[in-house]
Parts: structure tokens; C-alpha cells; sequence
């Protein structure tokens, strides 16, 4: 019927899917999307990863996981980066029998419906690395000024050229993982702690032969709380992927455990 509310398309249950959910100062947001979440995955854990948020997220969180089993929480002392805790989250996870392993932002920019696109072709068996891409065939970028989508583009497109990556999304944060290609991933041996750890997990699954696909995503800026970005996290990106290749050609990358 015309205007009638769409159902949610749900992800396929099979195995133990995990959503890591990195979290600073994102008091406004948390219980909204651990909530929208488990809406399009209802079998899956949701690992909230909070670095000490001096607005109380952390507490937010311990409150939504006592009321709810399928949300955990891990607190940090302090604010480390993105890279660490994502790979703080990665370890739990692998830990506690992960089969899928998700990343997504708790801010909003990522729509947990998309979830189910994801993860499909990973239990499909047709991906090891699922990227929610911006910059794919019907993928589009909202509210976002002409600055921010130059930065976003050009830094996609200066990684690609420099570490000779297909997928044309490299910045994003919006994955699905399956478990065993994360786990043969050399944590140690991680360089980025910025927004460029997405870079340098994209390439060293690559290196490591993992079959990497995109699907289109509608990316909208937060809608409330404030952007992480900052002039260092730019500097860092470009130092990396130029380390990164640098380890390559000189023979020093290490690719699997």
C-alpha cells in the first residue's frame, strides 16, 4: 500500500555475528544505534568499544548491556585512536567466537540497514572484506560541504594509486569481516592509529589475497555530537600509505600471522 512503512530487511542469522561500535563522547548517540542495530541483526552481539567519553558514554552503555545480553561493553582508560580500538574490539570478538565481524560508526553517518547488504556475501561465501562504499555504482555522499567530499575523494584516490588498491572507497569505516581473514591479520604489526587504519587494514587484506567487494551505501554526515577530523589525522593518512608501500617494495610488509 503507497506510504505504508517498509519493513526492515534483516541480516541472515548462520553464525556469530559481531558489531564492533567504537565510541567517544557519543552520549547522544549510543543508545540509538545499538537499538538500530540489532533491528536489522537481531542474533548479533553488539561490542561497544568506549575510550573513557568524558560525557558518560561508557556508562551509557554498561546501562543498555544490563538491560540487554546482546551488547557488551569494553571501557579503555583513555582515548588511544580509532585503529586501537578497533583492534582492542577485533580481539574480544575473535575471542568470543565471532564468525562476521562488523565496523560501523555510532554517530549516525552509517545506516545499520545496510548491515544486511554486508554481511550477505560473506555467508555467501563470495567476500572475505565487505566494504560499504560511498564511491561504488549507487553509493552517494549527503550533507557533506565541498571540502570534506575533496578530502574523502582525493584521499581514496591517492591510496589507491600509491598502494595499487581496486576497491575505490578506502577511507570508509563501514565493514563487514570474515572472522578467519581478520584473524590472519598481524595486529602487532599495525602502524595506523587514525582514520587511515582503514586504509592499511584494506591493503593488508589484499596483500594477504582476501577477495574484497564493495556495495553502494548512502553516507549522511553526524547528526549531532561533532567530527573527529582534524589537519593531524590528514598528515598521518598520507604518511602511512606512503610507509605502508615503502615496507612492500623493501620487503618488510608482513601480511599473515
Amino acid at each position: 500500500m503507497e506510504g505504508a512503512e517498509q519493513p526492515i530487511e534483516r541480516a541472515p542469522s548462520p553464525g556469530a555475528i559481531w558489531v564492533i561500535l567504537p565510541t567517544y563522547d557519543e552520549a547522544e548517540n549510543v543508545a540509538t544505534a545499538t537499538a538500530a542495530i540489532l533491528a536489522v541483526v537481531p542474533s548479533a552481539t553488539v561490542l561497544v568499544v568506549d575510550d573513557n567519553s568524558p560525557d558518560g558514554t561508557g556508562a551509557i552503555a554498561d546501562e543498555l548491556a544490563a538491560r540487554d545480553p546482546r551488547i557488551r561493553v569494553r571501557h579503555r582508560a583513555r582515548k588511544l585512536g580509532l585503529g586501537p580500538a578497533y583492534l582492542d574490539g577485533f580481539r574480544v570478538v575473535l575471542d568470543g567466537g565471532a564468525t562476521v565481524i562488523c565496523q560501523i560508526d555510532a554517530d549516525g553517518s552509517h545506516d545499520p540497514t545496510a548491515l544486511a547488504s554486508l554481511i550477505a556475501p560473506i555467508q555467501r561465501n563470495e567476500a572475505d572484506l565487505v566494504i560499504g562504499s560511498r564511491y561504488a555504482r549507487g553509493g552517494r555522499v549527503e550533507d557533506w560541504g565541498l571540502g570534506r567530499r575533496l578530502i574523502s575523494r582525493m584521499g581514496s584516490l591517492f591510496a589507491r594509486t600509491v598502494l595499487r588498491l581496486r576497491p575505490n572507497d578506502l577511507t570508509g569505516g563501514f565493514k563487514a569481516w570474515r572472522a578467519s581473514t581478520l584473524a590472519a591479520i598481524p595486529f602487532e604489526n599495525v602502524h595506523a592509529g587514525g582514520y587511515v587504519f582503514m586504509i592499511e587494514m584494506t591493503f593488508r587484506a589484499s596483500r594477504a589475497g582476501a577477495r574484497i567487494v564493495e556495495v553502494p551505501i548512502v553516507f549522511r554526515d553526524r547528526l549531532l555530537g561533532r567530527s573527529k577530523m582534524s589537519r593531524r589525522i590528514i598528515a598521518e593518512a598520507l604518511i602511512v600509505v606512503v610507509r605502508l608501500r615503502a615496507d612492500e617494495l623493501l620487503g618488510r610488509l608482513r601480511t599473515s600471522r
